[in-house]
């Protein structure tokens, strides 16, 4: 019996140790990565940025929600997406109308660049 009561106290430990550490999500993150920036800004004595991130900041604390935030994920993919759409189509139709191959490469770099913000805007909405 007593050695499941030690178990049970090192688990429930380890249970708080593990949130403890756990990364804040959503508006906590938000407000923390802007408050570490704020903290740059000062110790860099780049008083502009500081007032735009006190700003900011005032901003999230404000109007911060996790819907807005699962909006505006949202929004960013599907904004990525149609970017993605019209390089595809802009790429098809150097490929129809015989674009030589420079152009052919410089329209499937775009296609690439736009796939790879799509993925991008994907993982931070957690898609």
């Amino acid at each position: 019996m007593h050695i499941l009561y030690r178990a049970a106290a090192a688990a429930g430990l380890l249970g708080l140790a593990a949130s403890a550490f756990a990364q804040p999500a959503g508006c906590d993150a938000k407000r923390q990565e802007i408050e570490q920036q704020i903290a740059h800004a000062r110790a860099n004595g780049n008083s502009n940025r500081l007032a735009g991130l006190e700003t900011a900041l005032a901003g999230v604390k404000a109007n911060c929600t996790d819907a807005s935030l699962r909006r505006d994920a949202k929004e960013k993919v599907e904004k990525a997406q149609a970017k993605l759409d019209e390089r595809e189509r802009e790429l098809q139709e150097a490929r129809d109308e015989g674009r030589s191959a420079d152009k052919i490469a410089a329209r499937q770099r775009k296609v690439d660049e736009a796939r790879a913000e799509l993925s991008r805007a994907q993982a931070e909405a957690g898609q």
